[in-house]
């Protein structure tokens, strides 16, 4: 054993011990990553035709703004890296093609079909980096959780979209879109690429299933009958309680009216007084 002890006092032991535990941690978290991911669906290669009828696609339609190589100019940024996700969630929402240059998008009517949307993000996500458009398995609602989805959203997201998703007024003119008309799709792409002012919700920060959580919640939020009569936008307490204000001012304002309308005043007029 003195032979060992004799190694161990040695300086470089130490660092072969410290990379070998740096390996054991490095092979262990890979090997937890790889069995969370094998549960999600990847989304299929692209085949190089599609590439190809997507690169078409671009350059009649997008190179204008973002280059002939998606490169970008001054005018639109570039896509290289932005993944095919960020093309479905513009496309599909009519925000892009951009009506006018340096505008906030807004959604407009959709100008492609389904299936060009996603050539060009084929051609898009062959440029490489960026997020996969999400496989209708990864945004599937069944089995999810809409009491924590509720939770996260009122964490995450109802400071700038509103408790039901009715939207809201941001700073510097913008404003955060309703959500009572996107899709789930639409919605698990938003998160992953953080379109406009919103931030970029990855999976490292809201995992798939939470992602899934939310959009059930939101969903579920459509379709809820709303038992105190008048919904209002179910924007909450502040819009509320900025009609009562409001009606209740109109109302007295009106009963003034009419009391003063219906009053008569005792004392003679000047014409009054001259006839008599």
């Amino acid at each position: 054993m003195s032979w060992i002890n004799a190694r161990r006092r040695r300086p470089v032991a130490s660092y072969a011990a410290l990379l070998l535990g740096l390996v054991v941690v490095a092979l262990l978290y890979g090997s937890l990553t790889r069995s969370g991911g094998t549960a999600e669906a990847s989304a299929p290669p692209a085949s190089q035709q599609d590439i190809t009828a997507g690169k078409d696609l671009f350059e009649a339609n997008c190179s204008s703004c973002h280059g002939l190589q998606a490169q970008g100019t001054d005018q639109a940024p570039s896509l290289v890296g932005a993944g095919a996700a960020a093309v479905y969630f513009q496309m599909s929402t009519g925000r892009m093609p951009a009506k006018e240059v340096g505008a906030e998008n807004e959604r407009k009517p959709v100008t492609f079909s389904l299936a060009e949307i996603y050539l060009i993000a084929d051609y898009v996500a062959a440029l490489g980096g960026g997020p996969p458009i999400p496989t209708a398995q990864q945004v599937s609602t069944v089995g999810a959780d809409t009491a924590l989805g509720s939770q996260l959203y009122s964490a995450n997201c109802a400071q700038c979209h509103g408790f039901a998703g009715a939207g809201g007024a941001l700073t510097y003119g913008k404003d955060a879109p309703a959500l009572t008309e996107s899709t789930p799709t639409q919605i698990y792409t938003a998160m992953l690429t953080g379109p406009e002012a919103m931030p970029v919700f990855a999976d490292g920060v809201l995992s798939p299933q939470a992602k899934r959580d939310i959009i059930a919640y939101i969903t579920q939020t459509r379709v809820e009958p709303n038992p105190g009569g008048f919904s209002l936008g179910r924007t909450g307490p502040i819009t509320e309680g900025l009609v009562i204000f409001l009606g209740g001012l109109g109302f007295l304002v009106v009963v003034a009216m009419w009391i003063t309308a219906k009053r008569r005043d005792p004392r003679p007029t000047g014409t009054e007084q001259r006839q008599s």
